[in-house]
């Protein structure tokens, strides 16, 4: 464990203020934030800088700690951030995480998604994460050196908004790690030292300690230059990113991609575009020659042709001229679930969810359904529904055709049995004869599948 021998705790310095600054532009008076503690002098200091703020503007300061259990001390860096965030009297959590699913990532991949989606899971209005600036230079150039484009060699942002999520908060990006080190050795901080950092065998730490001292002897300012190109990377992506939000006004709608827009586009222009629908709808995003690959195959697909592509858990799908991504799905199952009144019932596998709201002169009688026992199946192929008192049941699987819903979606559907009859298939068909009257007491019924559940969010670069 590291630590210097002074405390000069309750005395304001000129970093001190610089954070001030930063933060008080974009952080208002009252708001909860959240820090991504792992015990290193970059996130200690950045936790002591904001105890010793959060008074000033009235934040509320709590501390994560992701375990990983990878190394052998993971207990003891654990141990010591509780300690620390007591002294401090900065409200701790703790979360474990297996990162074994994830080792085909790489480690160093895997543990930082697992970061990211525990503090995700954690209430807060800013998440705060202890980047400085060497992290931005180490970043730019593995980026660069895995062939990234502009977006994956953008710069981090000190903050960064997101739609229905924490904004970030990376107040250190312009602070180098010596000015963190001598901080904390100023303040009489202590931190533990992660010995995988010396391992070379990780790419980012052979540019730390074998690469950079070579190239800072010839380019000193190199830190603030290479940040300073990831400015100009961020600027331009940002202008594809404007382009691409043009192309999908009318290109993209409700979730989905029309095939014809990308066929009148140039190819740089249509993998632009192609790129932007996969982000928006939260999809990771595949290599260039993947994205080639899709772009080629979506422009070049005859009429009715059946398109799957997968990548990374996910899959490209084409129907009716349109392009669909989502998630690899667990096959259709086989299930019976009564309705015994409850607002929602979550089905196996991947069918979704089905929600019920009770409203009065709409949606289904409940008195009729009271007259039998009321049950969600799944579809099997044969299914046949009476829309009109006064006309023959219509097959549902010619409804399902009419209202172009995907082939993928409707092995997924539930169906709503009253007894043997059915009754209602969620947002393509209901009986006539179950149709609440006026001022009759009537339910609701909605089902979301999981890729309507997806987050969507607008593509604004690294998180």
């Amino acid at each position: 464990m590291a630590n210097s021998r002074k405390s000069k705790s309750d005395i304001s310095s000129p970093l001190q203020e610089r954070v001030a600054d930063t933060l008080s532009t974009v952080v208002p008076r009252g708001s909860s934030l959240l820090l991504g503690l792992s015990g290193g002098v970059d996130s200690v200091v950045l936790l002591h800088l904001l105890a010793q703020l959060s008074p000033r503007f009235s934040w509320r300061v709590s501390a994560l700690h992701v375990h990983h259990g990878i190394s052998i001390h993971a207990d003891g860096w654990a141990a010591f951030c509780a300690e620390l965030c007591d002294k401090l009297s900065i409200p701790f959590q703790l979360e474990r995480v297996d990162i074994s699913p994830l080792r085909e990532m790489g480690i160093e991949a895997a543990a930082r998604q697992l970061r990211h989606a525990a503090l995700a899971r954690h209430a807060a209005d800013f998440i705060a994460l202890a980047h400085h600036r060497d992290d931005q230079a180490e970043t730019l150039l593995l980026q660069l050196l895995r062939g990234a484009g502009v977006r994956g060699a953008s710069a981090m942002q000190i903050f960064k908004p997101r739609p229905n999520a924490p904004s970030l908060l990376r107040p250190l990006l312009e602070v180098d790690r010596s000015e963190l080190e001598a901080y904390a050795r100023e303040h009489g901080l202590q931190w533990v030292e992660d010995d995988s950092n010396e391992d070379t065998s990780y790419p980012r730490n052979f540019l730390r300690h074998r690469v950079l001292p070579v190239l800072a002897q010839r380019f000193p300012a190199y830190r603030s230059t290479l940040a300073r190109s990831a400015s100009h990377f961020a600027e331009a992506a940002t202008l594809l990113d404007e382009l691409a939000a043009q192309d999908a006004a009318t290109a993209i709608q409700d979730k989905h991609l029309s095939v014809a827009a990308l066929r009148e586009l140039s190819g740089a222009r249509g993998k632009n575009l192609l790129r932007y629908f996969l982000a928006v709808l939260a999809a990771p995003i595949p290599d260039s020659t993947r994205l080639s690959e899709m772009l080629r195959q979506l422009c070049e697909a005859g009429e009715g042709a059946q398109i799957r592509i997968t990548w990374q858990g996910w899959q490209l799908r084409c129907y009716r001229g349109q392009a669909y991504a989502l998630p690899v799905l667990l096959p259709a199952a086989d299930f019976s679930v009564v309705w015994q009144g409850e607002h929602e019932i979550v089905l196996p596998a991947s069918h979704g969810v089905v929600c019920f709201q009770a409203v009065t002169g709409q949606g289904l009688s409940l008195s009729r359904l009271r007259q039998g026992v009321v049950t969600l199946r799944p579809r099997h192929g044969s299914e046949s529904i009476k829309l009109d008192a006064g006309r023959p049941r219509q097959s549902l699987r010619n409804l399902l055709q009419q209202q172009g819903v995907p082939p993928w979606q409707r092995e997924l559907l539930p169906s709503l049995y009253c007894g043997d009859e059915l009754v209602l298939v969620p947002g393509v068909a209901a009986a006539a004869s179950y149709a609440a009257q006026a001022g009759e007491v009537g339910v609701l019924v909605s089902w979301q599948n999981w890729t309507k559940m997806q987050k969507v969010h607008c593509p604004d670069g690294q998180v």
